[in-house]
């Protein structure tokens, strides 16, 4: 059976007071925003308490965005020794192969797959599917269905999250990251419906992110979500929590979990 993992996210920006400097921010519903640290030291953090990977995001990419992830994977490279992914303004393939020939062990992608689904299948072919993690964030509209949304959580495109998951493994990602933007921050708890209507319709890793406040709500992501994966990024940041009290508290409630000694 296969381990379950625990992957805190980093979320990061460019700097107010140096644009060329990113800096670890945590967001709820996507638009509030609080800086508070250098990503790669919180990283060596994580490290140290045991996570089992890492997730840097840039949540506003732009002009020279990839160089900004690039100096973060290479600085993450020298100083970490853990897997980690890296994402946020994606869009073409030389994207991937800049941020994989900088450090990085897998490349997420979400606004450009949506606008290009081929870039999945051509990343996946030149590179290799374990590389390729296909980024969804999703929320609830007013009529109760959930749709991918991209751009940082400012488009609606109208796809179902549940068929875009299943187009995108077909297409050759390796793994999925969905992300509730209704919950992120709030730690109310992941949305569970979302995380198991997508699990359960693809055979490849599901990561499900947005809402974590308690251990329990990390257990619930792994049983009703059967979830493969559970990432987090405020709880880790705000919480007296860290990855390996929280791998403790997994591995009390029967989950398989890496055992750290």
């Amino acid at each position: 059976m296969l381990k379950r993992r625990l992957i805190p996210k980093l979320q990061m920006m460019p700097s107010s007071f140096d644009p060329e400097q990113m800096v670890l921010v945590i967001t709820s519903g996507f638009d509030k925003i609080t800086e508070i640290g250098d990503p790669v030291s919180q990283a060596k953090i994580y490290e140290a308490q045991a996570a089992d990977e890492l997730i840097f995001v840039d949540i506003r990419a732009g002009k020279n965005g990839i160089n900004r992830l690039a100096n973060v994977a290479r600085r993450a490279a020298e100083e970490i020794f853990m897997p980690f992914t890296l994402g946020g303004g994606v869009r073409t393939l030389d994207d991937f192969r800049v941020l994989l020939s900088n450090g990085a062990d897998k490349v997420s992608v979400n606004s450009a797959a949506v606008d290009d689904p081929q870039l999945i299948e051509n990343a996946a072919s030149m590179f290799g599917d374990q590389c390729v993690v296909l980024s969804i964030d999703a929320k609830l509209n007013a009529e109760g269905r959930y749709t991918v949304w991209t751009r940082g959580g400012t488009k609606d495109t109208g796809l179902d999250p549940v068929e875009w998951s299943v187009q995108g493994e077909k297409l050759g990602a390796g793994e999925i990251l969905i992300t509730s933007i209704d919950r992120d921050g709030s730690r109310k708890g992941l949305d569970i419906e979302l995380t198991h209507a997508v699990s359960d319709a693809v055979s490849i890793p599901v990561i499900t992110a947005g809402g974590c406040g308690l251990a329990e709500h990390f257990v619930e992501g792994f049983t009703a979500g059967d979830a493969s994966a559970v990432s987090a990024g405020t709880y880790f940041c705000m919480k007296d929590e860290n990855p390996m009290q929280t791998r403790s508290q997994i591995k009390n409630a029967g989950l398989p979990i890496r055992i750290v000694t």
